[in-house]
């Protein structure tokens, strides 16, 4: 592709020496011969000095914010929202040639992602999934290294779906990916906002400041598909001129409200309604928090055109998510289930959706906070669990560079003083054995944080860590 035709949305009002543009990256061990290197100042490198030395190694053009003496130099106002942008121009603008369904908030995105994807597969609409647990193309499956993939890496997802024939995307849209421009000018039909509340302050240093990142998308959006339930739904469209749904299970005044809502043990069944219709839904992921995702899920699909009838009948028939309320077969009296909740929210949420099918049961929650990540949670953490379990098993996440003692000390801090009801093990696999082990007939034992990870990230590197491997080892399951 010639930089000029590179360039032709971007209004370049300078000289520069148009050539074939192979690549484009922000990225200096990927520099080669014939690409756009664009230069991003980050928190701990600017890739401004690193110009010359690009151009040396044979970049075609170099984009950048400020004078770095690099020949065939570009200045653009905002190198990170070029590189978005760019990304999209060397694709063709792929995201151009699908209905594009974003998805944000805290909790709930993947869940409400792959329910949509179900939703539109099983009407007919071929679908491309981004996210956090993997990409699809259809029913190819990608690996998943971010929740919102860099801009490169996610037009190329883009045009690899058009290339394929899909029709729709959907994506969850991280803070991250907001704020750093890696989905800027992308028009999405639809955006769906779930629920917001304290995660990656490590990131965003203050609410405020995450909320706005958040706010972002909808700037780039024709509808907005919102849970009222949240309070801060409305300041996701303040000061955007996108149409407006609504969702409650709460208030009447929603466009769409879930009514008669049962709780079973690995279901939960609602009437969804609108304008005087009627719809019965039983999706077999329990919670009340199933309720909204699925709602947003539907309303999003019905937004995106398809009928609310068929919408209603894909949604029964979808299946669980990996790693959201994941019931591990034990062939135990108790129950095992597996969810990422890793924020305040997520770990109240999942764990008040227990406590509505649990019964006479109780409640063993092993969990812990990741490492290098915000600190202020984990105090918060600690309080939940042991407020809303019967018995708390504090563990490691993902400790990274952190000593996991000292992490474990930063949730303690939150807890009351209660050996017979608070354990600590460090050691994950040891915790999970030690949870099984105390549960008896008609218990849950939760394991929360990892999820669908099949890793865990150490000081020392990263190993293989799948707790459903790790389940059946202790209870000699297919041995």
């Amino acid at each position: 592709m010639l930089l000029s035709k590179l360039l032709e949305r971007f209004g370049v009002h300078q000289e520069f020496r148009d050539t074939e543009v192979t690549y484009i990256t922000d990225n200096t061990k990927k520099i080669k011969k014939g690409c756009v290197f664009v230069c991003i100042r980050g928190a701990h490198f600017d890739g401004h000095t690193a110009a010359l030395a690009a151009a040396e190694q044979g970049a075609a053009a170099v984009i950048a914010e400020r004078d770095t003496g690099a020949p065939n130099q570009i200045l653009v106002p905002n190198t990170r929202e070029a590189y978005g942008l760019l990304c999209q121009a060397f694709y063709d603008y792929p995201a151009e040639k699908l209905t594009m369904i974003g998805i944000t908030g805290t909790n709930g995105k993947t869940t409400t992602a792959f329910l949509i994807k179900d939703i539109l597969d099983r009407c007919g609409k071929k679908t491309g999934l981004i996210g956090t647990v993997k990409n699809m193309i259809g029913d190819q499956e990608r690996p998943a290294h971010l929740t919102t993939p860099d801009a490169l890496e996610l037009n190329e997802l883009l045009a690899e779906m058009v290339a394929a024939g899909c029709s729709h995307c959907v994506m969850e849209v991280s803070s991250q990916a907001l704020d750093q421009g890696r989905v800027k000018g992308i028009n999405f039909s639809i955006a769906g906002f779930t629920n917001l509340t304290q995660d990656h302050l490590d990131y965003h240093k203050t609410f405020e400041a995450y909320r706005a990142a958040k706010h972002k998308l909808f700037e780039q959006a024709d509808t907005a598909v919102l849970n009222i339930d949240d309070p801060n739904a409305m300041e996701m469209v303040r000061g955007t001129d996108c149409e407006v749904i609504t969702l409650s299970a709460q208030l009447d005044t929603a466009d769409y409200t879930a009514k008669n809502v049962t709780h079973k043990t690995h279901s939960v069944t609602y009437e969804l309604v609108t304008n005087g219709r009627i719809g019965r839904v039983k999706i077999g992921i329990p919670g009340t928090f199933t309720v909204y995702n699925s709602m947003l899920a539907a309303v999003c699909c019905i937004a995106a055109g398809v009928d609310f009838s068929r919408t209603v009948e894909a949604l029964s028939a979808a299946k669980g998510i990996p790693g959201r309320i994941e019931v591990v077969p034990t062939g135990t009296d108790y129950t095992v289930i597996i969810d990422y909740a890793h924020s305040p929210d997520g770990l109240k949420n999942i764990l008040e959706s227990l406590r509505e099918i649990c019964g006479e049961g109780r409640i063993l929650t092993v969990f812990g906070c990741g490492g290098d990540r915000d600190k202020t949670k984990r105090p918060q953490m600690g309080k939940i669990a042991q407020e809303r379990s019967d018995v708390c098993i504090v563990t490691s996440d993902n400790p990274r560079s952190e000593d996991p003692v000292a992490i474990i000390r930063d949730i303690l801090a939150g807890m009351r003083e209660d050996p017979e009801h608070v354990v600590v093990e460090p050691d994950r696999t040891a915790a999970i054995a030690r949870a099984l082990s105390m549960a008896q007939a008609g218990d849950i034992v939760l394991l929360a944080g990892k999820g669908h990870e099949t890793y865990q990230i150490l000081s020392t590197g990263t190993i293989h860590f799948d707790e459903r491997e790790k389940i059946r080892e202790i209870l000699k399951i297919g041995s």
